[in-house]
């Protein structure tokens, strides 16, 4: 299990609780988040996925399914896309990894930002920037910088294991239309809308998510 970004494993708690029911369950904190050691240089999303690697070959499991979810996703499609033989099959829920479309407005900002940088540095990073990424340590920016600005949709054709995406059909942040350049990019992959559910549709309605998930798992 691959949690998102700045989140834990215990994220996926009732889908642990379910889940080990029938298999063997691996989660586990990513570095610098959770409860795990802080990054001491800026990782990318590939430097995420040679340590999820290194972390199954420690524990001696060859082959597995994947379950993740958003930043985790994009962790599973280099994994999937470089070392497909080692996964099963692969439920991605909320997947992230397909390049925002911007606006004026956007562009914009980034203009304003880059210009208030040249002057006043630590304004603009206080300033500039979404809640979220003022929080982090300046290694966690620039590590955030690598993997937000990361296109992964050119792994998608090279991927053959099966993967099924589940997105809530309220997800803001990783809105429908991603969901769907993934699906249409995924050789074979299924889709599946919850309704009602949001970027968190696996702790919003558990009971459904494990359902399709035990299903797709079998």
């Amino acid at each position: 299990m691959l949690h998102g970004y700045l989140s834990r494993k215990e994220s996926f708690y009732y889908q642990i609780r379910d889940l080990s029911a029938r298999w063997r369950v691996t989660a586990f904190d990513f570095v610098g988040m959770g409860d795990s050691s802080p990054l001491t240089e800026a990782w990318s999303v590939s430097d995420y996925a040679r340590h999820t690697l290194h972390i199954l070959d420690a524990l001696g499991i060859e082959k597995c399914r994947l379950l993740a979810h958003s930043f985790g996703g994009r962790v599973a499609l280099r994994l999937l896309a470089d070392h497909g033989e080692r996964f099963g099959r692969a439920l991605l829920t909320g997947c992230a990894g397909v390049l925002p479309r911007r606006g004026i407005g956007y562009r914009l900002r980034v203009r304003a930002y880059r210009t208030v940088r040249m002057f006043a540095p630590a304004y603009a990073e206080r300033h500039f920037g979404s809640p979220e990424y003022r929080t982090l340590s300046p290694v966690m920016r620039q590590s955030f910088k690598k993997i937000v600005g990361e296109d992964l949709t050119p792994l998608l054709p090279s991927v053959r294991t099966p993967v099924l995406y589940v997105f809530g059909d309220r997800d803001t942040a990783t809105p429908p239309y991603m969901a769907e350049i993934l699906r249409k990019n995924t050789p074979g992959a299924g889709l599946v809308y919850m309704k009602d559910c949001t970027h968190f549709c696996f702790c919003e309605r558990p009971d459904e998510f494990n359902a399709i998930a035990r299903e797709f798992f079998c």
